[in-house]
């Protein structure tokens, strides 16, 4: 699921370049996932309770499969949305019915660290996608006859877009060999085989015991009357709903899918170059992978407030370094810088620039694109920007490394852990999926204006008000946000609830 969602971040400067996209339509086809996700995330409980969790996983995995090979066969813009928003599907799936699995089949003594290994999987997959696409580019420019002859070159993001078929069938095929749902053979009556199933994961002694608990705890769903959304409104639960309502905005207002999802190209805004982007972006997705084991080893000893305050003080910090580091850019290109440049008929047309200074990206692009055109503009941005940008891409590097280590400790990983404490037994499922539906329009939001704001607003700009967020988040957390840890539910339910 996490490479599904992020290899698209080595893949969007081609698409945006073969498909002559303008930056809207760029940012829809990134955003357009989350879009879909958050709708399937609605309706894949519901389906799994149905026809069970195992059947709707191999679903999934079949959907990776369609969705890869699609979009990377895609001749055509509309095609190439309609699989990757096919995706989508895959993916919000994914982020409902894996932790439900691995919770209903998991023992009790080790359900909490088998659940987290799956936000833990997802970050593995991020890592991956950024590999995997720099190993392509990288690939691309072999000289090895067998490899040319595939055309890794001529349609690298294709290939990138392609592979992912690989791990989904592995996944398809390592369902095999996974059981049942317990909980769901129980829901349908299948007694046998769930105690079967239990048997393999627990003491036979238990077992009995497992499945009577299990039938008590689905006639108690049963009996359950349904809270209707207006419930979560009421004045009581103001505080704890206002409360995950900005924790869920915060997480990504402050641009972390802008950062997964458009890595290479943000690091190409700093003058070194596709490949050196691809090597950057590599190690975004393993700090994001350390700092979120980090943040499991810590999360319940430090406690989730600190985290969040130590965490979004640091984004705030890096944002600004990162707004700092783009504003004292400076972009002049010279008659030697013009002559480096591959393309003998780009150099022609560009030599009008030869002696002229910009004092930010903005006004630098839009003097290429009048000369150029937006198409071949957007073809060489990147060599363009090489050639002509004077500043310190080490302080672009350490912010985006030091925004992801801040994300990963605390928004990331907290987020999720105060939604599961904060809000009480009867409204939980009613606001979670509230908050969590916030949170993904946000994120499309977020993740469809971005390329739009780094061609209009200019990356200082960009970074700047992902920071002024960020600080603006930090009061909230300070003045506002509970201490959830070594609390119980009850607990807190007659702290929060008025």
């Amino acid at each position: 699921m996490g490479f599904d969602a992020s290899v698209i971040s080595g893949v969007n400067k081609y698409v945006q370049i073969d498909f002559n996209l303008t930056d809207l339509e760029l940012g829809f086809s990134v955003s357009s996932l989350t879009v879909i996700a958050a709708l399937a995330m609605m309706v894949s409980g519901p389906l799994s309770d149905k026809y069970g969790r195992r059947v709707l996983l191999k679903a999934c995995a079949v959907i990776f499969t369609i969705s890869a090979v699609g979009s990377a066969l895609a001749p055509s813009f509309i095609l190439f949305l309609i699989f990757r928003m096919l995706g989508g599907i895959g993916v919000g799936a994914s982020l409902i019915l894996a932790p439900m699995y691995i919770a209903e089949i998991a023992p009790p003594d080790q359900r909490g660290r088998l659940v987290s290994f799956n936000q833990l999987n997802i970050v593995i997959g991020i890592s991956l996608a950024f590999f995997s696409n720099y190993l392509i580019l990288a690939l691309g420019d072999s000289q090895s006859e067998w490899l040319r002859s595939l055309g890794i070159a001529e349609n690298n993001w294709r290939w990138m877009l392609g592979v992912e078929a690989v791990p989904a069938i592995f996944y398809f095929l390592g369902l095999y060999g996974v059981p049942r749902s317990p909980r769901w053979l129980i829901m349908k009556g299948q007694i046998t085989e769930a105690k079967d199933v239990l048997i393999k994961f627990g003491s036979v002694d238990q077992v009995d015991a497992d499945v009577k608990a299990v039938t008590q705890s689905l006639q108690a769903d049963k009996d359950k009357n349904k809270v209707p959304m207006t419930e979560i409104f009421k004045p009581a639960f103001k505080l704890i709903i206002t409360v995950g309502v900005v924790v869920g905005v915060l997480q990504q207002i402050t641009g972390i899918n802008s950062v997964f999802f458009y890595a290479p190209m943000i690091f190409e805004q700093s003058g070194i170059g596709t490949d050196a982007s691809f090597i950057q972006a590599i190690l975004v997705g393993l700090t994001n992978l350390v700092f979120t084991i980090l943040a499991m080893l810590l999360i319940d000893k430090l406690g989730r407030k600190p985290l969040l305050i130590v965490g979004v003080s640091g984004i705030t910090f890096f944002m600004a370094l990162l707004a700092y580091g783009f504003d004292s850019a400076n972009y002049s290109l010279t008659s030697d810088k013009i002559s480096t440049l591959s393309d003998p008929e780009l150099r022609n047309e560009i030599s009008v620039l030869a002696g002229r200074n910009f004092k930010n990206d903005v006004s630098y692009k839009q003097e290429l694109r009048a000369i150029l055109g937006i198409q071949k503009a957007k073809k060489y941005e990147s060599e363009l920007i090489t050639a002509a940008i004077s500043m310190d891409p080490t302080l672009i590097l350490v912010g985006i490394m030091g925004f992801v280590a801040c994300f990963a400790i605390s928004l990331g990983p907290v987020m999720w852990v105060l939604f599961s404490e904060l809000f009480p037994l009867r409204i939980r499922g009613v606001a979670i999926s509230f908050v969590g539906f916030i949170n993904s329009a946000v994120s499309a939001g977020v993740q469809f204006i971005f390329p739009w704001e780094l061609s209009v607003l200019g990356s200082a700009t960009t970074f700047l008000i992902y920071g002024l967020f960020a600080f603006l988040g930090l009061i909230y957390i300070v003045r506002f946000i509970p201490e959830t840890k070594g609390r119980s539910l009850e607990e807190l339910e007659t702290i929060l609830v008025k």
